[in-house]
């Protein structure tokens, strides 16, 4: 009996460090998969951010779009309008010209005054259409200026797309090899969490078992101690006689 009780305690001891060892790997696999779903988590946090920032600044982009196309329809209209007015002046000068020649040449009064009249209405005309000339292009340089501004800031925003763009693959592959090391962890977690629990239940029997025979041969030593004194009062009548 010694030697079994000596064995089942050894096999306890050995029982014990391998569930002890078994806990041991599974906190350590329960530790790298906390790490690694952490990063996963941050990786799909930042890409869902980027795709988020990238929607409004492509919104944004669109916003700017239409303004520019906006502003640059509008110079185109005062380019053409200015065009027109430019070639009005030149009919215009080319006419005035002719009149002034008639008013030169003419020996009636009438029609010399006739001539002058229509003289007056298109140096008129030149005026307001002059006037008209300056007022457009005042405002095509404002306009030139505000697309010059919405063109900058299209670029700055077009510039911000493409960096987050850049940045999204290694976000990606950050997220792929997390997510396959977790995979790997949580079957690493599972085998040691059964591993432990195999221990477990082999060191409960083996304790059982062990504790069993320790209670036998203490009950075995009790029965022993209790013959020897009443052999001892046996061997003492014997004697007494």
């Amino acid at each position: 009996m010694i030697n079994l009780l000596a064995s089942l305690e050894k096999l306890v001891i050995q029982l014990r460090q391998k569930k002890q060892e078994a806990t041991k790997l599974k906190k350590r696999a329960e530790k790298q998969l906390k790490e690694v779903r952490s990063i996963e988590r941050r990786s799909t946090s930042g890409l869902h951010s980027i795709e988020k920032k990238m929607e409004l600044e492509r919104e944004d982009v669109g916003d700017v779009s239409g303004i520019l196309n906006q502003k640059t329809s509008q110079l185109d209209s005062i380019d053409r309008l200015v065009k027109s007015a430019e070639e009005r002046i030149s009919r215009e000068k080319e006419e005035l010209e002719q009149i002034e020649q008639e008013i030169e040449f003419s020996d009636n009064p009438e029609d010399k005054k006739n001539s002058e009249f229509r003289l007056n209405s298109i140096n008129n005309r030149i005026q307001e259409l002059t006037d008209e000339i300056k007022n457009r292009t005042k405002t095509a340089k404002k306009i030139a200026l505000d697309v010059a501004q919405y063109s900058d800031v299209k670029s700055k925003i077009s510039t911000k797309i493409q960096k987050q763009v850049k940045s999204k693959p290694p976000l990606r592959e950050t997220l792929s090899t997390s997510h396959k090391a977790a995979e790997k962890f949580v079957k690493e977690l599972e085998r040691q969490t059964r591993l432990e629990a195999s221990a477990k239940k082999l060191l409960d029997k083996a304790t059982t078992k062990f504790q069993e025979f320790l209670a036998k041969k203490t009950a075995a030593k009790k029965k022993v101690s209790k013959r020897k004194p009443a052999k001892k009062t046996a061997a003492k009548k014997k004697s007494r006689r």
